[in-house]
């Protein structure tokens, strides 16, 4: 009776905690000692990172900081700082579904960030525990394999290639590089071992697990380890609700760490039905067992967060696990205390990097799009029910399966202007039909932006490909990105503008031929889903602006006109030839320069909305502030304003990714 009161309580306790966070997460509420504007503080480094033209610290003054400084700096951790700059709160995504830094930071206890004009040191590190941290990040560095010892030891990944971190990601085992259960559990072990015949060893083993937290950032994977074994004696399924629910306590925004949900949740599961394993006595089935529990446990987390699953993640984990828990991690150890060792890791590592390089040939990765908070919560109340009762694990196979098809029981159109920066790329959804019309770009960049926004937007919507892709003309910010995205995402067919193929077109058509995709121009109207789009523009201009392909549509009678880059001269070529009124959205062209929306053009097509799509704080003055006013009888929405317009074209309603 007792036991069941205390399981109760910590049911109690979890629920309560649950409620504070969607409580204090949907009102966005915390308590800050600052406010945006020019400040100067002092403050201690709690944390470094390193790029080639920039310098991120965290530093510790009344509240966490992340500064911001452009240059580099020869500080280390424990240093005390004065900052000199701008106060700003970190920025929102401006896409729908992806990547929300300000969240992000919220899940750190960061909520500004300061952009340092210069930065003076006023006292240097004399904490002994920031220098034994700096001493192993010194002795590391001199190390061949220094980004994975970095990554094992202090859970520091930022020394790793994008490719390489893409690749575990994809193979479903990234989770191994993140300091968890796993490295903790061997710590244990070999401190165990060590300390075995001395009386207070496990006073000794926890106060070195919390040291190990500290030269981990506290991390949630970390804390939640650590805790589990601290607080041992404490039944374990009640632990882990208390250590959930009394972190959530201490900071909400902790919901929005994806490896506080992944720690958590693949724990639960593990230490509720870990069970499940006991049948089997073969290691490699009893882990193939174990990764299968953790693969289903983390799906909805996946889909919410990465948009697809792979399921031959268990199989690769079966892989992946014994290799790096008995093999590198260890010896990653070692190296840090032993140097001489290096060679022989960093010669396993070259295996390892080979291996999920390799695997990657393998993968079956499901597209998802992201779902709705109670339709996250009953996944798992699927997957409990059926870790309770897995003979019905087929119920869990037909969801995904109808999850992976969904937008085949589409029947909405949408069109989104996508915050490409100083750009267009227009999405239009028919039903389960997608248009991409232009992809942006940005000429003064290697950022890619198809592979870190248009992909990863088009996989939250469920999309696995686009039927057709329609560059309006051959500008860069239209179609720099086209290259990017045909080799990281399946196109069946391009369509140009009327004029001759320039440059960057003619290097975009040797990747189609590559590719055997279709490619087509002078294209008068498409036909999809029974609705057409027409391409206005034929007329050969002597720029490539006014060449751009004009494209109007009709969508359950709402009427859209999206005008590329065109000019006056274009607006009023098609004005003669075509009867253009009434329009209820209108793409203003040229990113409302005043090149393009003369003051007859918009009275005689009189439209509804007007979407400008414009980078934030451009050198070129877009919009125009004579456009804006032409404009003013319209609605405006602007993309470096209001980020990415979706309009719902069943019943014509709007919503922006910033309000």
């Amino acid at each position: 009776m007792k036991k069941l009161k205390i399981d109760l309580l910590c049911k109690i306790i979890l629920i309560l905690s649950i409620l504070y966070t969607f409580y204090i997460t949907k009102n966005l509420i915390y308590y800050t000692n600052y406010q945006e504007g020019e400040i100067t503080l002092i403050g201690k480094i709690i944390s470094i990172t390193h790029s080639s033209d920039k310098t991120d610290l965290i530093i510790k003054s009344k509240e966490k900081i992340k500064v911001t400084y452009y240059g580099n700096i020869d500080y280390k951790l424990g240093d005390y700082i004065k900052v000199n700059g701008n106060l700003t709160k970190p920025y929102n995504n401006t896409i729908f579904n992806l990547f929300n830094y300000n969240k992000y930071l919220l899940s750190n206890k960061i909520y500004y960030i300061l952009k340092a004009d210069n930065i003076i040191k006023i006292k240097n590190n004399k904490n002994i525990l920031y220098k034994i941290k700096n001493n192993i990040y010194e002795r590391i560095d001199k190390l061949k394999s220094k980004d994975y010892v970095k990554t094992f030891i202090l859970g520091d990944k930022q020394d790793l290639s994008d490719e390489i971190l893409s690749s575990y990601q994809q193979n479903g085992v990234s989770h191994l590089l993140a300091i968890s259960g796993m490295h903790i559990s061997l710590l244990v072990v070999i401190l165990s071992k060590i300390l075995k015949k001395f009386k207070y060893s496990y006073f000794i083993i926890s106060i070195f697990l919390i040291f190990y937290a500290f030269l981990t950032n506290f991390t949630p994977s970390v804390l939640r380890a650590v805790f589990l074994y601290v607080f041992k004696k404490i039944d374990k399924k009640n632990l882990i609700l208390l250590i959930a629910s009394f972190m959530l306590f201490y900071n909400p925004y902790y919901i929005y760490n994806v490896g506080f949900l992944f720690s958590f949740v693949i724990s639960f599961y593990l230490i509720y039905f870990g069970d499940l394993t006991n049948k089997f006595n073969n290691y490699f089935v009893k882990l193939f067992i174990t990764s299968t529990i953790c693969f289903i446990a983390s799906i909805p987390i996946m889909i919410n967060n990465f948009y697809y699953i792979n399921i031959m993640s268990p199989l690769i984990n079966v892989l992946f696990v014994p290799f790096i828990s008995l093999i590198i991690f260890p010896l990653s150890l070692l190296t840090l205390i032993f140097p001489i060792l290096d060679n022989i890791l960093l010669f396993l590592l070259n295996i390892m990097e080979s291996l999920t390089l390799f695997c990657n040939n393998f993968n079956i990765n499901l597209i998802m799009a992201k779902i709705p908070f109670y339709l996250f919560i009953i996944y798992y109340i699927i997957i409990t029910f059926i870790f309770i009762k897995p003979k019905y694990f087929y119920v869990l196979i037909i969801i995904l399966i109808i999850h992976n098809n969904i937008k085949y029981f589409n029947k909405n159109s949408y069109l989104t202007i996508i915050d490409v920066g100083q750009g267009d790329s227009i999405l239009l959804e028919i039903k389960d039909k997608n248009i991409l019309i232009d992809t942006g770009g940005n000429m003064f960049s290697d950022y890619n932006m198809a592979q870190n926004k248009l992909i990863p937007y088009f996989k939250s919507l469920g999309i696995k490909k686009l039927n057709y892709l329609i560059l309006t003309h051959g500008d860069y910010d239209h179609m720099g990105e086209s290259i990017n995205l045909i080799n990281e995402f399946k196109v069946d067919n391009v369509i140009f503008n009327h004029d001759n193929y320039n440059d960057l077109e003619l290097d975009l058509i040797k990747v189609l031929d590559n590719e055997n995709i279709n490619y087509y121009q002078n294209i008068e109207s498409l036909n999809i889903d029974n609705n057409k789009l027409y391409f206005l523009n034929n007329k050969l201009y002597n720029n490539e602006n006014d060449n751009s392909n004009i494209i109007y549509t009709e969508i359950n009678g709402i009427r859209i006109l999206l005008m590329g880059d065109a000019g006056v001269a274009a607006e009023k070529d098609i004005l003669s030839k075509y009867n253009l009124s009434d329009i209820d959205i209108l793409k203003v062209g040229h990113h409302g320069s005043k090149t393009s929306s003369s003051e007859n053009f918009i009275d005689k097509i009189n439209p509804l909305y007007s979407i400008i799509s414009v980078g934030k704080n451009n050198w070129y003055g877009h919009p125009n502030d004579e456009v804006l006013e032409i404009l003013k009888n319209t609605d405006i929405y602007r993309t470096d304003i209001n980020g990415s317009i979706k309009i719902r074209l069943n019943k014509l309603k709007i919503k922006t990714c910033i309000s």
